[in-house]
């Protein structure tokens, strides 16, 4: 009997075609993760970063393929097919119609970021800043000297 439903739990395996199952059957939240995609050394120094959710507006890189160091913003993102489609990187059909192609986020770079969104642009912003374990372990530490002290 073949499983349908998505299990949480990944169990891992070397078998291609349960890692295509485990991939195609994902949940759009899951396959959310599957779409972030690398940033630029500059971005990842600044934003201290080295992959982001890619959203319609950013500026990226083709890395491999057919169309490979072509650059151009991104239209569109389909999670249920995993795919990214970008301005300028079409095929022409024999009829003379123009075809956007389908990308894989993996072979992407994002050169320019789009933070019209206030959300993201605090988020990559607050990662640099604060590092909040440090400041739990020194309140920790604090905690168990006072507890020696009364004894």
């Amino acid at each position: 009997m073949v499983k349908t439903s998505f299990a949480k739990t990944w169990n891992k395996s070397t078998q291609p075609r349960k890692q295509r199952k485990y991939r195609y059957n994902a949940p759009l939240h899951v396959k959310q993760k599957m779409v972030h995609v690398h940033l630029s050394t500059e971005l990842r120094k600044k934003y201290s970063f080295r992959n982001v959710q890619l959203k319609a507006g950013d500026k990226i890189k083709v890395l491999r393929g057919k169309f490979a160091k072509k650059e151009g913003k991104v239209d569109k993102i389909s999670l249920k097919n995993e795919k990214v489609y970008v301005a300028g990187i079409e095929t022409i059909k024999k009829e003379g119609t123009k075809l956007p192609i389908a990308l894989n986020a993996t072979n992407l770079m994002i050169i320019e970021l789009d933070l019209s969104d206030k959300k993201r642009k605090q988020k990559l912003e607050s990662k640099g800043k604060t590092e909040p374990k440090a400041e739990v372990k020194s309140e920790s530490k604090k905690v168990e000297s006072k507890v020696e002290e009364k004894k």
